[in-house]
């Protein structure tokens, strides 16, 4: 027997629209946030770019993923189908990588934190901004900022799991019930 309602949270189709969406609006904020700021805290020219892309892809396949269930269209269900995995293991490594630098570079932050939000030295030196560091990361200082990287990076991954298994659940609905028409378009066999 197939389990039409396993492990959802909220009604299928509506609930990953949902999903999706939640997942795009954070990642696109978080991509931002990565581009604007990221050289106060991670101290290699590309990095901090390499992160916000990364972050503005997941957003960007969230998008794709919630017009393909609000059109019910299988071929793009199928394209997010293919699409979550690459980008859920990209956003794991990401993830690790991202304690490591910011475990690496905790005397730097501080550093900038104990001399006026000014940017690191070295990265001063070769360009990478301007302007000072936002002073809410240096009021709760560099444990809470660790902290709530490493619980946002851990809930992104759970939340694009689960985004994966919704796109999942979904296509495999619409190959099951393709040839029923549905618990869509009139009624389940429409005879």
């Amino acid at each position: 027997m197939w389990c039409d309602n396993c492990l959802l949270l909220l009604p299928l189709r509506g609930g990953a629209i949902a999903w999706a969406v939640v997942i795009f609006l954070y990642s696109v904020v978080g991509g931002i946030l990565l581009f604007k700021y990221g050289e106060f805290i991670f101290f290699v020219y590309p990095e901090w770019q390499i992160y916000g892309g990364i972050s503005m892809a997941v957003g960007g396949v969230a998008a794709i993923n919630a017009f393909a269930l609000s059109n019910r269209s299988y071929i793009w269900t199928r394209v997010c189908k293919f699409l979550w995995p690459f980008v859920f293991v990209i956003s794991a490594v990401r993830a690790i990588i991202i304690m490591v630098e910011l475990q690496r570079g905790k005397d730097k932050i501080q550093w900038e934190c104990d001399n006026g939000g000014q940017l690191w030295t070295s990265s001063a030196e070769a360009g990478y901004g301007s302007g000072s560091i936002p002073s809410a990361f240096c009021t709760n200082g560099f444990s809470s900022l660790n902290a709530a990287f490493i619980v946002s990076l851990i809930v992104d991954l759970v939340f694009q799991f689960y985004m994966l298994f919704l796109n999942w659940r979904f296509s495999k609905r619409l190959e099951h019930y393709s040839g029923l028409k549905g618990p869509f378009y009139g009624g389940y066999y429409n005879a």
